[in-house]
């Protein structure tokens, strides 16, 4: 199953400010009003304007819900949550094509504040994730120290790990060692 580029790109937005979460590192990595303008330069979210305190607050409290979505275990468990998130929502519907993309729709009203543009579109996205009967592609990494979550979009449904480079390489060598250690 593939989606569309720019549900892809808000479903990596979503993925990447849930692992921003203390509960998913360890650490919080939105410290600050910075770090979220960095977050947003560094996703390339469009029609951001000033951000403040007030910005971070709401962004770190639908950080905590998109996170319930990843915890679902049955479509229909999912369907409720985005369903609730979603009602909290000013859909405004409209094409564009900005900065050198080609159109594609933008589901947040015109002069939104952060939280709120990435619920409406992070929302729709995971909206259509449920649409298509994929919610088991959304998970939490099989890492037993790692909380990050991630968005499978594997053909076969394989991917169990937030990073192969570490987590899945970081799991695979530890399982080698111990068959060498059960072997001698």
């Amino acid at each position: 199953m593939t989606f569309s580029h720019d549900v892809q790109h808000s479903l990596g937005i979503v993925v990447d400010l849930i692992n921003t979460a203390p509960e998913s590192t360890g650490q919080e990595a939105l410290p600050d009003v910075e770090a979220l303008r960095a977050f947003v330069d560094d996703h390339i979210i469009s029609d951001v304007g000033t951000l403040d305190g007030t910005d971070l607050d709401h962004v770190r409290a639908l950080r905590a819900r998109l996170r319930e979505i990843f915890l679902a275990e049955t479509t229909e468990q999912t369907a409720a949550l985005v369903n609730d998130l979603l009602s909290k929502a000013r859909l405004c519907p409209r094409l564009t094509d900005h900065d050198g993309y080609d159109w594609h729709i933008h589901y947040f009203a015109p002069g939104a504040e952060l939280a709120e543009h990435l619920l409406t579109d992070g929302g729709m996205a995971l909206a259509f994730v449920v649409v298509a009967d994929e919610h088991q592609r959304l998970r939490v990494c099989d890492a037993p120290d790692c909380g990050r979550v991630l968005v499978d979009l594997s053909r076969n449904r394989s991917k169990r790990y937030c990073d192969s480079r570490t987590c899945g390489n970081r799991l695979h060598v530890a399982a080698y060692r111990e068959r060498r250690r059960a072997a001698s």
